[in-house]
Order: C-alpha cells, then sequence, then structure tokens
C-alpha cells in the first residue's frame, strides 16, 4: 500500500502521478509525485492523536501533519461509531484508543481529498464498512471489499445522517449529528460548506487551493439543503468551529458569497 505524499490518500499500487493531485481542485508538487509508505512515516516520527471535543466527540490528527492534514472525527452513540474523514496515517497507539471508544460501524469521507487510508483504517478496526458517495467511487485508488457505494441520504447510525450535497465533488457530503452541541445539533461540513477562520461564517468552493469558486446557484442548492436541519454547531476537517448559531451563520454567508459572484458588491471593489 502506498501513500501519496501531497493527499495522503492511499493506493494499491503506485502509479506516474496520483489522480486526486493531478486533478483541478489539488496540486502536484513542482519537484513531481512522491509517495510513501506507513513504515516510512512512522520511522519519520508521526504519531496519531486522539482528544475529546465534546462529550461523545473526538478529534483524530497526525503530528507532523501527513498530507493535506486533516481532522479526523469520531462521533460515539449508544448504537455505535462514526469515523469521519479518516486520516492519511494511523498506528496502533490510535486503533487502540479509538477501539476503547466502542465500536466503529461506518467509516466514511465528506469527498475524495479526506479518504485518507480508509481502508487501512478499516482492516485495523476489523472490517468496517468504508462508504462512499456513489459520483466519487472513481476516485478511490485502492479498491476492497469493505468499500460500499451510497447516495442521497443516509442515516448510518441513529441521530447520524450523511448527506450527499455535491459541490466541491458532485458526490461532496456533509455528516449531521442531532445529538452534538448538548442536543441541538452539529454539522460536520468537510469542504463542502467549510468554516472560515473567523468562526462566524463558512465557504463554498470548487478549490480552495487553486481559488476556484462555486456558482451561486450551486451555493444556494447547498444552503437549503442543510437548512432542512437543526444544527447549532460546525466543525470542519481542520479544526474550525463556529460554536453557536451555525446554522444562522450558514445562510448568512451563503446570502454574502451569492452577493458577490452576482456582482451587488462590484462598487466596493
Amino acid at each position: 500500500m502506498w501513500i501519496c505524499q501531497t493527499c495522503a490518500v492511499e493506493h494499491a499500487e503506485v502509479v506516474e502521478v496520483c489522480a486526486i493531485c493531478a486533478d483541478e481542485r489539488q496540486w502536484v508538487p513542482a519537484a513531481g509525485q512522491q509517495w510513501t509508505t506507513l513504515d516510512e512515516l512512522a520511522a519519520a516520527g508521526h504519531q496519531t492523536r486522539v482528544r475529546e471535543l465534546e462529550p461523545d466527540l473526538f478529534g483524530v490528527t497526525v503530528e507532523p501533519k501527513v498530507g493535506i492534514g486533516q481532522q479526523a472525527h469520531l462521533v460515539r452513540t449508544p448504537a455505535g461509531n462514526l469515523l469521519w474523514d479518516p486520516t492519511g496515517y494511523l498506528d496502533d497507539q490510535a486503533v487502540r484508543r479509538i477501539r476503547e471508544l466502542g465500536r466503529v460501524v461506518a467509516i466514511a469521507a465528506s469527498h475524495p481529498h479526506m479518504f485518507g487510508v480508509q481502508v487501512e483504517w478499516s482492516r485495523a478496526l476489523g472490517g468496517v464498512p468504508v462508504l462512499v458517495a456513489e459520483p466519487d467511487i472513481e476516485w478511490v485508488s485502492r479498491p476492497d471489499q469493505a468499500i460500499r457505494a451510497w447516495a442521497g441520504t443516509l442515516e448510518v447510525l441513529p441521530g447520524v445522517t450523511l448527506v450527499q450535497l455535491g459541490g466541491h465533488f458532485p458526490g461532496s457530503a456533509v455528516a449531521l449529528w442531532a445529538a452534538g452541541a448538548g442536543g441541538n445539533g452539529v454539522l460536520f461540513g468537510g469542504d463542502t460548506i467549510q468554516t472560515n477562520p473567523d468562526r462566524a461564517s463558512v465557504t463554498f468552493m470548487r478549490s480552495y487551493p487553486n481559488r476556484i469558486p462555486l456558482s451561486a446557484r450551486v451555493v444556494q442548492r447547498l444552503t437549503q439543503a442543510v437548512e432542512v436541519f437543526s444544527f447549532d454547531r460546525t466543525y470542519d476537517n481542520f479544526g474550525g468551529t463556529i460554536d453557536t448559531g451555525a446554522r444562522s451563520a450558514v445562510r448568512r454567508s451563503a446570502e454574502r458569497y451569492i452577493g458577490w459572484v452576482r456582482g451587488d458588491f462590484d462598487h466596493l471593489t
């Protein structure tokens, strides 16, 4: 199993270039494609950290960061746990800690940039199903019997729902956790609805590193799709949060974004 050093997505074999990084939403380093392995990363001193973010929610990170450097989330429920946006590295310590927190019943990524070493996580946790949105199956570079396609809306656990919104990728998804934020609901937006550094607004992009926007129509569609759910807090995949008032912040951010791409504020430029 090989890992792209730029995005940290696992591959069954070495190829000339990682397709995810060659796409316009990502990038290949000027020095060219580079590969690594779990053993090499371990030898270089990488370690996985698991820490509690709020009751029944845990963040999983890798230090020093690997690839894009996402923070995975483990959502714990009485019926089992979901591992969301799995990291591009794992070690025995992390697997042991996650097993202590209860049975993981599914692994899911918001979009292909967040696939990480999802099959490796599955095997370490006993062959857990890896859920991949149907339109994004073509981006899977390490096929495995654990991978299951899904589409639309999927209640993966009671009170934990995956919603395929599209936008960033056709299969881009968010996760909603009804019991989070003290029962007020949590939205895990990934790159589909990403929390801004101001911790009070979000944004929507086809490509973040290459600054490719989405259209006003698509942003309106994404926003309307999540507004049917109740949530008060957001977590993105890099540690960003809106602690409270997140649902109204998404609508307010969408209106601002739509206004700018429509030209409403051209007089300010």
